[in-house]
């Protein structure tokens, strides 16, 4: 009745410890950028679509650090622009685009990330 269960534990070395916090930390900072992006794109497509005043310093803020990740899908796509009575709705389909490559790519980086990463050293006791 008294049975014993062997149970793989991973044995880290000092090295392989920190190889694995290293790539933990790359993959940390490639979701923090997109993070940042995906969150830019989001306020662009928002302020637009709601007609937001272009010489707000906020907004325009938004949009000329968000179009220079904006331009490589510049032409894909036409804006939709729908003009109402005090603002001009304007839906662009380059940002949805973006959002989705951008979103794409940094999970490609982070799979890159792991495939890189040396196989960990297991024993069982």
């Amino acid at each position: 009745m008294d049975e014993q269960k062997t149970v793989a534990q991973p044995v880290h070395e000092g090295n392989v410890i920190q190889t694995d916090q290293g790539f933990l930390k790359a993959r940390r900072i490639v979701y923090y950028i997109l993070g940042v992006l995906e969150v830019l794109f989001t306020f662009r497509l928002i302020f637009k679509l709601l007609g937001a005043n272009p010489k707000s310093p906020f907004v325009s803020l938004i949009y000329s650090v968000s179009q220079a990740f904006l331009s490589p899908f510049s032409g894909i796509f036409r804006s939709t622009v729908s003009k109402g009575i005090e603002a001009q709705s304007v839906l662009e389909p380059t940002t949805i685009i973006a959002m989705i490559v951008y979103a794409v790519v940094a999970w490609g980086i982070v799979k890159l990330i792991e495939i890189s990463k040396p196989p960990q050293n297991t024993r069982i006791r």
